[in-house]
């Protein structure tokens, strides 16, 4: 998922382990904008594996448009 912050990238890991059960702590990564040095333009990338495709993806859609991100598949 891509979120706008680091505020909203660390709601909405908590909230994947309250409200989807998700069992390993999602991973919180910072990605730079290309070609942008300065630190307030940054995303903010919340990992999560989901294998067995466990989770509904219109679900997650929710999730990330909740906190003015989105979800990206592979």
């Amino acid at each position: 998922m891509v979120l706008p912050d680091r505020d909203a990238a660390e709601e909405v890991a908590e909230a994947l382990v309250e409200r989807f059960g998700v069992t390993e702590e999602p991973q919180l990564v910072r990605d730079a904008l290309a070609g942008e040095d300065d630190a307030e333009d940054a995303q903010w990338l919340v990992v999560v594996e989901d294998p067995d495709a466990r989770h509904d993806p219109a679900r997650l859609d929710d999730l990330a448009a909740e906190h003015e991100g989105w979800r990206e598949a592979e």
